[in-house]
């Protein structure tokens, strides 16, 4: 392509271009409020104001503690409102935010946070315990802040430099930020992966207002209306993987009531879905099955319908999504990982879908969806050419947006390997259709490779949901010496005292082969029942794990 020389105008003397930061969202969402409340489990509740002040005061309690621009402070919390404090006190000082994912092994947790050089922690008092064994090691963190809710006095030989309220409470409510570069490192997070160490994805200022601009729009674009300021927001998805999807900034931005609901119990989450009127949540597959599937909701005594639920991380079903539809549950899905802020792709359904039966529109609701406003994305085969967007040509999804992470944190081969040719490999099989929608096939490395065929372990699973008796499900290729690779799959019954059989699962497969949308040779022979399968530490299949117990 030819270069171009655009005209560019000079500006007034005078005039400015602020920076993209994070405290803009905090100041717009506090002028949008009004009296709308961020709520924590069944606790405390306080409107934008009372927010908007303790964000003021935490950065008081930090710089007091010696934190300073530059340094990483770690936060081991459950979803609270002293975390979405943190998501903007922390950057606003220009400091980094560590949000370590409490769900690791001692181990990894330990090697990400020396890896990240934390200086200073936040610590909920359940994770005393975890970090007591690992202080010795950790000698860069310089003090521990507690976040206590029992009453009782904490005995700990970490170096406690005093409790969150407390501290707080002491502090003025007015800080005068300083203005700094918007490409300053606002966030820091460790992704794992099926090898290796946590890998450290950051993002800055700029790219996380970008972010949340684009979330806002995609979330009230016309027939995906999920959050606005008088919307009701919930996560369930952890705070500390992916900003909890960014969605906390989002919501902060739009001025819409937050709730927090703490530790992921299901009888609390389904407590605060109903006296708070939740509108909107987002989670993986697996903690919605958990919800519809609690014994409150099984027994009809909750009622959850216009609830509207975001799902990722892993393949929405059209088993779990009916299921959810016959509760009431408007579900949709989107796509994206942690190295992409996440947001990519949303399931905005097209205009003559919007008004289809709901079997009609159950396809289109578990596909990703269409790419989110500054998002290019294409699937390209091994040559690295883009692969026509025909809804069959399947390759590698490959993407550029202005809020992608830059490189993996002091990983130079790993940072080379996510970005190639200008593209972030995602690692994703996928293919586009005409439409422009995108249909994630498989991960590259969960492909099933059966007889010089690609075999897709999502379709499969998807297929074996609908089966009658299964509550859950996961897909692998295992070693055959004839084929390469023949499907595996491991089932959780609804019914652990009374399953379905092997030959039934096969059996009711064998209708998607007659039908045409099965090959005979994807049918599993081997079909494993068991209690339960094994998860990541933000609730998805563990293909690694799950491959070593078939």
């Amino acid at each position: 392509m030819p270069a171009v020389t655009p005209k560019i105008l000079p500006a007034a003397a005078s005039a400015t271009n602020p920076s993209l930061m994070i405290g803009e969202l905090l100041e717009a969402g506090v002028r949008m409020a009004g009296d709308n409340q961020i709520v924590y489990r069944d606790q405390r509740r306080h409107d934008y104001r009372q927010f908007q002040a303790r964000v003021h005061q935490l950065a008081h309690a930090l710089t007091l503690q010696g934190v300073k621009a530059g340094d990483v402070v770690a936060v081991l919390d459950w979803d609270s409102h002293r975390y979405l404090e943190c998501f903007f006190a922390i950057p606003m000082i220009g400091a980094v935010l560590h949000t370590v994912n409490i769900r690791l092994a001692p181990e990894q947790i330990l090697y990400t946070m020396a890896h990240a050089e934390d200086a200073f922690v936040i610590v909920h008092e359940d994770f005393v315990p975890l970090l007591e064994p690992l202080a010795d090691e950790l000698t860069q963190v310089r003090g521990y802040l507690l976040c206590q809710e029992t009453p009782q006095p904490l005995e700990t030989s970490l170096p406690l430099v005093g409790e969150f309220e407390h501290l707080l409470g002491q502090q003025p409510t007015h800080y005068d930020f300083p203005s700094f570069d918007e490409n300053a490192v606002a966030t820091l997070f460790y992704t794992t992966g099926t090898t290796g160490n946590p890998k450290g994805v950051f993002f800055t200022h700029r790219q996380l207002v970008l972010h949340t601009m684009a979330e806002a729009s995609t979330f009230q674009a016309p027939g995906f209306e999920l959050l606005n300021r008088d919307k009701v927001y919930m996560p369930i998805t952890p705070m500390f993987h992916v900003h909890a999807w960014g969605v906390p900034y989002t919501a902060t931005l739009l001025g819409a009531t937050q709730v927090y609901p703490g530790r992921y119990e299901p009888d609390m989450l389904i407590k605060l879905l109903v006296s708070e009127n939740v509108d909107f949540s987002h989670c993986v597959p697996t903690l919605l099955n958990m919800v519809v599937s609690a014994d409150a909701i099984a027994s009809q005594q909750v009622d959850l319908s216009g609830w509207k639920v975001l799902v990722g991380g892993s393949a929405l079903t059209e088993s779990l999504a009916r299921k959810a539809w016959g509760l009431g549950i408007d579900t949709r899905s989107a796509y994206g990982m942690s190295e992409t802020c996440p947001l990519l792709t949303a399931g905005i359904l097209p205009g003559d879908v919007t008004q289809a039966d709901i079997e009609t529109q159950l396809p289109w609701r578990c596909k990703a969806g269409l790419p989110i406003p500054f998002v290019k994305l294409q699937v390209a085969d091994t040559n690295g050419q883009a692969l026509p967007h025909d809804g069959h040509s399947v390759g590698e999804v490959r993407v550029q947006a202005p809020w992608l992470t830059q490189a993996y944190y002091k990983e130079e081969a790993r940072s080379a390997e996510l970005w190639r040719e200008g593209w972030l490999h995602t690692g994703d099989v996928g293919s586009i259709d005409e439409h422009g929608f995108l249909a994630i096939s498989d991960r590259i490395k969960d492909v099933i490779k059966t007889g010089g065929e690609w075999l897709s372990s999502l379709e499969l699973e998807s297929y074996i949901s609908q089966c009658p008796g299964i509550a859950e499900v996961a897909v692998i290729g295992v070693s055959d010496d004839k084929w390469g690779e023949r499907p595996a799959a491991l089932v959780v019954p609804t019914d652990l005292n009374h399953p379905p059989t092997s030959d039934a699962v096969k059996a009711f497969l064998a209708q998607f082969v007659e039908q045409g949308k099965l090959n005979r040779w994807a049918i599993p022979e081997v079909v494993r029942f068991v209690d339960e399968i094994p998860k990541t530490s933000v609730g998805k299949l563990d293909k690694k794990r799950i491959r070593s117990d078939i």
